[in-house]
């Protein structure tokens, strides 16, 4: 089995990149979902990044701007606000392969929804706004990890000239 360094060193080619058993799983559930990163990878031009990284940066502005939202419909304690804001993140965090920040953004749609995170069984509104809250906390904290991740490779590109 042949393998290669992490995604995050400059040998990085989504062609020829292949992960360790062991580093898929992790990675997978923890941060990005490589299968769907690197198809968006596949889109850009053979010699540059500029495509896939012009839709990575759109998604850090719409991420803010959807986290400052989400501050102002909990001070609100807009439930279906935040289940909206929530459905919407989860898209586009899918999009790219964030997978700990889509998981998160799932449970606040559920939430919001004034269901548990399963989407299952009701809960009470005091509960959910207080699982939000929480939650918030959790997927800014999710999201800047995938934040450094995503500017990283981003920048070992720029700085090496690979593709």
């Amino acid at each position: 089995m042949s393998t290669t360094q992490s995604p995050v060193t400059s040998s990085f080619k989504p062609e020829t990149h292949v992960l360790k058993d062991d580093e898929k799983e992790v990675s997978r559930t923890e941060l990005i979902d490589h299968e769907t990163f690197d198809q968006l990878l596949e889109m850009d031009d053979d010699e540059d990044h500029d495509f896939s990284k012009s839709i990575v940066l759109n998604y850090f502005e719409q991420a803010e701007t959807t986290f400052d939202d989400m501050d102002k419909a909990l001070e609100k304690k807009n439930l279906i606000e935040l289940s909206k804001l929530g459905h919407f993140l989860k898209g586009s965090s899918a999009a790219i392969g964030l997978t700990k920040v889509k998981e998160s953004c799932e449970k606040m749609q559920h939430f919001g929804n004034m269901k548990d995170e399963t989407g299952s069984n009701s809960i009470s509104e005091e509960d959910a706004l207080i699982k939000i809250s929480n939650l918030l906390e959790k997927v800014k904290s999710e999201y800047k990890e995938a934040e450094d991740y995503l500017k990283n490779f981003y920048s070992e590109r720029d700085n090496t000239g690979e593709s």
